[in-house]
């Protein structure tokens, strides 16, 4: 039987070592195991020896390429016999001569021509073939679905052949989405992670989707809120007047006068003393002056020739130390202040000591209204008044000072103005209380409180539940409740 091959051409594939050899069978010897090729070639190039011989033990796979004349094998049905016409190659290929023998080209081997029957599943002869669609000449293509080629030329048959059939393998069949999504039992998957979490600790549940209601959060708030948010967390022995609420909804009450008397006197007898108040006021009252001026969009370095002016009225009381202590941190924040004070032969201390260091700031200070400028200033600060002596909104000086605020048309500012029963000489844009409000009059703007310092066991000393609503900030706005 070994002499009916004799004449055919093979493919011996030798591993990656030795590599693929191709040739005619010459002689095959039972007894050692061997088999030679004639004219061989070696992984594609013709080799230089007109003969190779292998062992059984180098081969590791032997594919029939083409079966010689008058064989017995070749004596069966084949179904189909295509051409082994070598494609011709460039003549500037080297190697094209050995290529152009070389058995590599031929259409079809043994087994793809006997399983190539007219009728079977074109899968099913791919999955029985041994060998692959590059052994197919290139005058074979792989033939579309349709039988229509797009287009024509050596380069399409080309890619015809090395492409065709996997592109058909993924062809064939379609996804089904629908099917596969039915698998999908959602109840039963939720109600499986229900049970691990409740065997877990026995106390969580999840529940349905069904089941969870969706809630959006602002950026500032709190996901994991334990409780719900108290908004009155400021209580009074007596209710106010008037009730403010903050940004946040807090409300603060706001208080009497003389409950403000008795807070700011157990401040100071634990150690808050008026210095320190004075410069609590005059820090946060500068603050909110240098925000109204512009703040940042105004006051830089390479803006100096617009540099803000702020006209600052006072008097001879503890409102007017506040007044003259925010100025002199104004003046330090490059802004033009000009401070009218009367000339009185005795002042209180806190006055003479503000007095004397804003005198170091380079600040203007004028007692005349006549020395106050004509054209409108950037923004008026009040601190005219006072919370005891009524007596003063009588002195020629005060009347002459708020008709030149009314006159001047420029923004003011009140800081800590009285209560509204006394009523408001000059008519404010904003008003800035201190620790709590007071009921203040309609005329006094809008209402922002300050920080000064109280602990807060010091409002419980005197009877008020207290609880900071001022957050990260020291001035804060205040709205009607």
């Amino acid at each position: 039987m070994a002499a009916d091959w004799l004449g055919s051409l093979v493919s011996i594939n030798c591993g990656p070592t030795l590599g693929v050899y191709q040739g005619e069978v010459s002689s095959v010897d039972q007894t050692s195991q061997t088999i030679s090729l004639r004219q061989p070639f070696h992984n594609g190039v013709k080799c230089s020896v007109p003969e190779v011989t292998f062992s059984a033990m180098d081969i590791k796979e032997l594919k029939i390429l083409d079966i010689s004349n008058g064989s017995a094998v070749n004596s069966a049905s084949v179904s189909s016999k295509t051409s082994s016409a070598p494609v011709a190659v460039p003549k500037a290929d080297p190697r094209a001569q050995g290529r152009l023998n070389s058995p590599q080209h031929c259409s079809k081997s043994y087994g793809e021509r006997h399983l190539d029957v007219p009728g079977q599943p074109k899968a099913f002869r791919r999955r029985h073939n041994s060998w692959s669609s590059s052994s197919r000449g290139a005058n074979q293509p792989t033939p579309k679905k349709n039988g229509v080629k797009n287009g024509g030329g050596p380069m399409k048959q080309r890619d015809d052949e090395c492409f065709g059939d996997a592109i058909e393998d993924g062809l064939d069949t379609d996804f089904d989405f629908e099917g596969n999504l039915a698998l999908f039992d959602k109840a039963a998957v939720f109600s499986e992670i229900e049970g691990s979490d409740r065997r877990g600790n026995g106390t969580r549940s999840r529940g349905t989707p069904q089941e969870q209601t969706p809630t959006r959060y602002r950026h500032d708030e709190n996901i994991l809120e334990n409780k719900p948010v108290v908004y009155r967390q400021i209580k009074v022995p007596q209710a106010g007047a008037k009730e403010y609420c903050t940004d946040s909804g807090l409300v603060v009450p706001s208080v009497s006068y003389e409950l403000h008397k008795r807070l700011v006197a157990a401040a100071e007898r634990h150690g808050l003393s008026l210095e320190r108040r004075l410069e609590m006021t005059g820090v946060c009252a500068s603050q909110m002056a240098l925000t109204l001026l512009g703040g940042p969009n105004r006051l830089t370095p390479k803006n100096v020739h617009q540099r803000p002016t702020v006209a600052l009225l006072c008097g001879p009381h503890v409102q007017g130390a506040q007044g003259i202590s925010c100025g002199r941190h104004l003046a330090n924040h490059e802004v033009e202040v000009i401070l009218f004070l009367p000339n009185f032969v005795k002042m209180l201390d806190p006055v003479t000591t503000e007095l004397a260091i804003y005198s170091r700031t380079g600040g203007k200070q004028v007692s005349s209204i006549k020395d106050l400028p004509d054209s409108p200033v950037d923004l008026i600060i009040n601190c005219l008044d006072c919370h005891e002596n009524t007596f003063l909104m009588d002195q020629p000086w005060y009347r002459a000072a708020a008709d030149w605020a009314n006159q001047n048309r420029a923004p003011v500012l009140s800081i800590d103005p009285p209560v509204s029963g006394q009523g408001l000489a000059v008519e404010a844009k904003w008003s800035l209380s201190l620790c709590l409000p007071l009921a203040l009059a309609e005329g006094a703007g809008r209402v922002y409180l300050c920080d000064i310092g109280v602990p807060c066991h010091v409002f419980q000393e005197v009877g008020i539940k207290y609880h900071s609503p001022f957050g990260c900030k020291f001035v804060i706005p205040l709205h009607s409740a």
